[in-house]
């Protein structure tokens, strides 16, 4: 019986070894932030810092630059994936901005003064001059044309908490408490994933990798099974991922691994 109970556990385990994904070591680098945005094979890095936005950068020499507005109240969010138009977006004040590679404010959408009054709760990149938005006057996401103030595409009520929203130019994924949802350019919802307590994610060419706690997990883009990353006991603070590239911030350095997912 003992010898049958040890076979079964070693081969639950093969099974869940042959199941996680593989993450390399390949270096680590201290950075000195209070939240770390993303990176890239350029070597460039956006963090906050005092709820400053920084771009670091081998172009800028060395010398970081960074973005404030003290008026607007904390940053709660950045997103880089359109270098040339990054949006920075403040709840307190519902507004968001649209800043250059240089971080110069280039656009700045106050959503109180719309004449259809949005209470925006998560942002993130569209296309063009678009943004996906979280209105919570209506539960619906909405991809927000911030140039002649329209909406372009929304879906339908989102009944559970929003946690998290990330995108690229064609679809936008929306993590709430229950599901995962993934939407079109036209708001038609594509896929939906039950939410074992995940609770941020981000997206790498469409696949996405999800935190629960201090793991993370890999779901394949069009697939439904989520996998656990293998990684070493490390303290997550925040993550990206890029071109199958892990990045984790610690609070200290910022860990890069190969992710391998074949």
């Amino acid at each position: 019986m003992k010898y049958l109970l040890s076979l079964l556990l070693f081969i639950s385990f093969a099974i869940n070894s042959q199941e996680a994904i593989e993450a390399s070591f390949i270096e680590e680098n201290t950075l000195d932030a209070d939240i770390f945005i993303s990176t890239n094979n350029f070597k460039t890095t956006f963090y906050i810092l005092e709820n400053v936005l920084f771009k670091h950068s081998e172009e800028t020499k060395g010398i970081d630059i960074g973005y404030s507005n003290f008026q607007l109240g904390t940053i709660t969010s950045v997103n880089t994936f359109n270098p040339l138009k990054i949006n920075v977006f403040y709840r307190d004040f519902n507004t968001a901005l649209i800043l250059d590679n240089r971080l110069a404010e280039i656009f700045k959408i106050d959503f109180n003064t719309l004449s259809e009054y949005k209470n925006v709760s998560h942002i993130t990149t569209g296309s063009d001059n678009t943004l996906w938005i979280f209105n919570e006057n209506n539960q619906q996401l909405e991809l927000f044309d911030y140039k002649t103030n329209t909406t372009r595409a929304q879906t339908l009520p989102i009944k559970h908490t929003v946690l998290d929203i990330k995108s690229n130019y064609n679809n936008c994924w929306v993590l709430t408490e229950k599901q995962l949802f993934v939407y079109d350019y036209f708001g038609n919802l594509l896929k939906k994933v039950k939410n074992n307590g995940y609770e941020a994610m981000n997206i790498d060419n469409e696949n996405v990798i999800l935190k629960k706690g201090n793991s993370l997990f890999y779901l394949k883009k069009n697939t439904n099974t989520i996998r656990p990353i293998t990684l070493p006991n490390l303290l997550i603070n925040q993550f990206f991922a890029t071109n199958e590239t892990l990045y984790i911030y610690n609070d200290e350095n910022l860990h890069k691994y190969q992710l391998k997912t074949d």
